[in-house]
């Protein structure tokens, strides 16, 4: 049976929020991760529709909700995700997030623990890493690197596959290309400075949370996902982890049936 997908937008104070939004029951809230938006809910909202009333925005900055010029962080997309909910008159939730959503979700839960049922992070971010900084700082070169500097590139391209470096300069240039395409993302993941960032990490506050938690990681993923997650499962202190063995960084789109079935369980395990 299709899911009737229901598409919504309301001016909140920082901008237009768009939104998808099926079934009823239990409201369901889920968080797109950084470097997607949230069509890659779809396949999971219309197999958990048939339960719950799912609620899936684009986050400001991303989608089809507004991309204001404005200096965004974590604690911004809590505020705006609290006004959308006081707007749709949602006083308790279930909030579900991947990756860059988790991390959201999570700030949430500890802000408002009051309308937080509980809380599914699905490879969430926002907890400290080894060489982190370093990675930040090699990412922010990448994004901001001049146009005249990459024209210079591709004019010895040439040059570059004598001595080696073709694959490494072409890797680099996709990967500059996929991040712009987010710059929100790019913002809140490693273009601000980095006191700031450090500050809304959660590793020092992940023991506050005080809703059940569900952690879900791909065994596939990249070591620091993995790190984080485990990090998640042993700071909050109600909480289940399970491991999706064959699973990448994908989750929400290359296991919808499992994301669905878990959550699923989750939420009738905690009513």
């Amino acid at each position: 049976m299709d899911t009737l997908l229901r598409n919504s937008r309301r001016k909140l104070s920082q901008g237009l929020l768009f939104w998808s939004e099926a079934g009823q029951g239990i409201p369901v809230v889920l968080l797109h991760g950084a470097w997607n938006d949230s069509s890659q809910w779809s396949s999971v909202v219309e197999k958990l529709a048939q339960n719950f009333h799912c609620f899936a925005p684009d986050l400001l900055g991303f989608g089809e909700s507004d991309q204001p010029k404005i200096h965004h962080s974590v604690d911004l997309q809590v505020e705006c995700v609290a006004e959308l909910l006081q707007a749709l008159r949602l006083e308790r939730v279930y909030l579900v997030g991947h990756s860059l959503g988790g991390w959201i979700a999570a700030s949430y839960a500890l802000k408002y623990p009051e309308q937080v049922e509980g809380l599914v992070l699905l490879a969430p971010e926002g907890v400290e890493v080894e060489q982190q900084e370093k990675r930040w700082h090699n990412l922010r070169k990448l994004v901001e690197m001049p146009q005249l500097f990459i024209k210079i590139l591709k004019f010895i391209k040439p040059l570059t596959k004598v001595l080696g470096w073709h694959e490494k300069f072409e890797q680099d240039l996709q990967q500059r290309q996929n991040l712009l395409q987010y710059p929100t993302a790019c913002q809140l993941l490693f273009q601000r400075q980095t006191p700031e960032i450090k500050a809304e990490l959660l590793q020092d506050k992940l023991h506050l949370i005080q809703v059940p938690a569900l952690i879900l990681q791909g065994g596939q993923d990249t070591l620091d996902a993995v790190f984080q997650s485990q990090t998640y499962k042993q700071l909050i202190s109600q909480v289940d982890f399970k491991l999706v063995v064959h699973a990448g960084n994908d989750l929400p789109e290359s296991c919808a049936g499992i994301v669905a079935e878990e959550i699923r369980d989750f939420i009738h395990g905690n009513s």
